[in-house]
């Protein structure tokens, strides 16, 4: 395989004691998705609601989501483009970033005994091949962290 197109890859996967219905509505609303984010980074949407629809279109973008890092500086955007959507279950985006030529993000909700456990896996090729191994070390911190969030927001006092 060439450099310029070697992929890269992580998974992370959490228990949480939430219903697989709470834990999916706030998968899919961009708020919620900031606050997995917070204060790293927050993703910018059009609208006031940040809702994706019940059924989006397939295979188009849906918007550019610019992320800011700390929430104030531009440091890159994705055209968020859905191309698989199981509504309460998974959905599998692949868009293009400013510093992806690829970017798959596949989010898992199962209901489990005590609430569901949600997994990310993601896969990026960069555009700048140098610069794949810091981004592998930088995705992973940001999925780790979104993660940790998630535990906190959905797993004490349940």
């Amino acid at each position: 395989m060439p450099e310029s197109t070697r992929e890269y890859g992580f998974s992370f996967s959490s228990e949480l004691r939430a219903p697989p219905e709470e834990v999916w509505s706030h998968s899919t609303h961009m708020r919620g998705v900031n606050r997995e984010f917070f204060p790293l980074v927050r993703m910018t949407w059009p609208g006031a609601e940040g809702q994706l629809p019940a059924q989006p279109s397939l295979g188009q973008r849906l918007f550019r989501s610019w992320i800011l890092l700390f929430g104030l500086l531009p440091i890159d955007y994705d055209d968020l483009t859905l191309v698989e959507f199981e509504p309460g279950r998974r959905f599998l985006e692949r868009s293009v970033m400013f510093s992806q030529r690829q970017w798959v993000h596949e989010r898992v909700v199962t209901p489990t005994a005590t609430g569901c456990k949600l997994t990310d896996s993601v896969r990026f090729i960069p555009r700048l091949h140098p610069l794949g191994a810091l981004q592998l070390g930088l995705f992973r911190l940001a999925f780790r962290w979104r993660h940790r969030n998630l535990r906190r927001l959905f797993s004490r006092g349940r």
